[in-house]
Parts: C-alpha cells; structure tokens; sequence
C-alpha cells in the first residue's frame, strides 16, 4: 500500500464502491463534494461559451473555488453564467482521488501532490463512469444471463481504482470502455428484447430539434443519439437505451423515462422537464424544471 492510500479514514472506505457488493453501488458511485479537494474546479479546462462565463485553462482553479474547496456561487451558477457546471458528474471520483488514492492529502496544503492528483482525476472519473454503468446493469432482470460477467467486470474494475497514483499512467481506458461497452450492450438488447414489434436502432443518430412529441420510443437505443433541443413532450422512453444520448435542451416535459437504460442525472439535469416528467426512481427531478 503507498503512502497515499495508508492513511484511508473508515469514512472514506464506506464511499468507496469498489468495496460493495456490485448492484449496490448506490451513493458511493455520486459526487460527495464535502470530501473533494474541487478537483473538478481546477483539472477541466473550460472555454467562454453559453456554458461557461470565462475562459479557464486545464490544471488552474477556478477563481469561484473557495479555499475550503467549496464554490463561492453554487447557489446561483445558472444565473452567474455556469450552467456547464450543473450539469457535470464525477461519479464519486473525486472523493475517491481526494480520500483514497492520496489519502486525504490535498493539493494546496501538499502542493507536490498537485500534478499527480489531477492526472489520476480524469483516469478515475472514467473508470468510476463505467462502474456506475455496470451498478445499474447488474439490477436489470433481463440481463440476468449476463449478471455473472458484469459482475466480474465490476470487480475488475474496483480493483483498477484501488491502484496507486504510478498505476493511473499505463491504464488504457479506451481499452477497458470497449470490453464493458460490450457487456453494457448485450445487457441493454435483452432489456430491450422484451418490447413487443419492431425495435428501432438510432445509436448515434442525428436528431437535433427532432419533432418526437408524444413519441414511442420504447425499447429504441438512442445510444450516443444527439438529441439537442429535441421535442421529447410526452414521448414514451421506457426501456429505451439513453446511454450517452445528448440531452442538453432537450423538452422532456410530459415524458416517461421510468424504465428507460443507462439515464444519468447530468443527462436531466442538461434537459427540460416539468412536474409532470417520470424519472427513475435512482435520479433526482432537477430543481430548474
């Protein structure tokens, strides 16, 4: 163990989801920000643009990013011009590179950790982005058959987190996307392969500003599918396959998504909604619909 995992609290091992049962990621697999040194504040880089009011290169602080690492305008980041930031996930990343992997050790207090931590960030993100998606696939009945081998990746992939900052170099996560994006889609077809008729395969389909109010899109993979500004008003999303799927702007108002595979909550929180929106019951409703 290096001398930046040996000083893991108990509190940090109760959030990190490499050590629960796959199926059960849960909390673990979400951004707990009190335990982060704002790493998602200083490694982005970010450019002037509707989502974000300045310019702010990678590896330097945001100049909202307080010293005790909480943000100075979090109450009002949409109006201050940083909508971007909203909707940003780090699946639990950066509490685990904060707390595990340096082991509480922070950046500006230890400065000589600063170029290490944020070259794990990124590296950890990804691999905590997988194992969220692996938590969700493990509770979907259909894919039962396959509830071995994803639980196998799971716990490979936990293993991978657990590595010291020298071991984030070499790992090649294009590498480890494509051997779990293929387990993600067998998981996904036989969810899918319960919808009755024709399913139909828009996997990374244009469809920016699409009209598809009130639409069936049961059982369809919108996959990757760019759906910027689409009229989604009262369409029917369950178990439709919305992994990677654009959302920003996206009018959900009315629509069920209760069912639908692989949502993430920074994937509502880009679109619009209303009351009458149905989510799963693992997201939350965003507070600006």
């Amino acid at each position: 163990m290096s001398s930046e995992t040996s000083g893991m609290s108990a509190a940090s091992e109760t959030r990190d989801p490499s050590k629960r049962p796959a199926g059960g990621g849960g909390s673990a697999l979400r951004a707990d920000c009190g335990s982060c040194f704002g790493l998602c504040c200083v490694v982005p880089a970010f450019a002037a643009s509707a989502d974000f009011a300045i310019d702010k290169p990678a590896g330097r602080a945001c100049p909202n990013l307080r010293q005790d690492f909480r943000c100075g305008i979090h109450d009002r980041l949409r109006p201050e011009g940083f909508t971007g930031c909203t909707v940003y996930d780090c699946f639990g990343a950066g509490q685990k590179v904060s707390q595990v992997t340096f082991g509480g050790r922070d950046w500006r207090r230890d400065p000589g950790t600063a170029k290490r931590m944020f070259e794990v960030f990124p590296v950890m993100r990804h691999l905590h982005e997988l194992l969220r998606y692996l938590d969700e696939a493990l509770t979907l009945e259909p894919a039962r058959p396959l509830h071995a081998e994803l639980r196998a990746a799971f716990d490979e992939i936990g293993r991978l987190t657990q590595g010291d900052p020298d071991s984030f170099r070499t790992l090649d996560t294009a590498a480890q996307w494509r051997r779990v994006n293929d387990l993600l889609l067998r998981a996904s077809e036989l969810v899918r392969a319960g919808v009755a008729g024709r399913r139909k395969d828009r996997r990374g389909a244009d469809l920016i500003g699409a009209k598809l109010k009130g639409a069936d899109l049961r059982g369809v993979s919108l996959r990757g599918a760019y759906l910027i500004g689409a009229d989604l008003r009262g369409a029917d999303l369950r178990t439709a396959d919305l992994i990677g799927a654009d959302l920003r702007d996206a009018d959900l108002r009315g629509a069920d998504l209760t069912g639908s595979i692989f949502l993430l909550q920074a994937q509502l929180d880009a679109a619009r909604g209303d009351a009458a929106t149905r989510i799963p019951p693992s997201l939350s409703r965003p507070a600006h619909w």
